[in-house]
């Protein structure tokens, strides 16, 4: 069992999708890390990371500064997974971005319709495709069309073989970014929504 924990789907437990250890694992990897895990029944777990430290830092920090946007927006994130949230948020801001969080499409929904009120809207929606025991994606961008038919919303998921995710368009959405993902990805996802919206 320990051998697949870093499986994507792959969980002990009964409500869950085994995409935390796997976006992890994805992420390390993606930047030249390792990550191994160490466990004792009755005592615990312990996971050691190690990522490489770059020795190009001043032009990395160059290079944000030509891709960062100039001002501030506003970024909606759905997700039921906590880490798959902070996951977002971190990415979000480093791209620029204010994050909201919800859990749910009725909590997003609730929160569109607020923002909306107040004229301050998102420009950019990221959904969750599958949320289990909620309301899940398809759902979510079809009530958020009805209140602004100009949302922006990209489509989150770790299952591939989806219609929806075959034919986002067709549903509202985008663009779509598959998990897991790296910052990279996600900018170049946003690059495309901006540029088409």
């Amino acid at each position: 069992m320990l051998v697949k924990i870093f499986d994507p789907y792959f969980s002990t437990k009964e409500k869950s999708y085994g995409l935390g250890l796997a976006i992890c694992y994805s992420i390390i990897q993606k930047h030249g890390g390792t990550i191994t895990v160490d466990t004792e029944l009755y005592k615990g777990t312990t996971f050691n990371v190690v990522i490489p430290a770059s020795r190009f830092i001043e032009k990395a920090k160059e290079k944000e500064k030509t891709t960062l946007p100039l001002a501030k927006w506003s970024a909606l994130v759905m997700d039921n997974e906590i880490l798959v949230q902070k996951t977002l948020r971190f990415a979000l801001e480093r791209l620029g971005y204010t994050v909201t969080l919800a859990c749910d499409g009725r909590e997003a929904i609730k929160l569109y319709r607020e923002a909306l009120e107040k004229e301050t809207p998102f420009l950019l929606v990221i959904i969750d495709l599958t949320i289990p025991g909620g309301m899940g994606g398809k759902e979510t961008i079809a009530r958020l069309r009805e209140i602004d038919p100009a949302v922006t919303a990209i489509v989150s998921s770790g299952y591939s073989n989806d219609l929806v995710i075959a034919t986002y368009r067709d549903y509202g959405f985008t663009g779509i970014i598959k998990k897991p993902f790296t910052l990279d990805e996600l900018q170049q996802v946003i690059g495309g929504v901006q540029e088409k919206g």
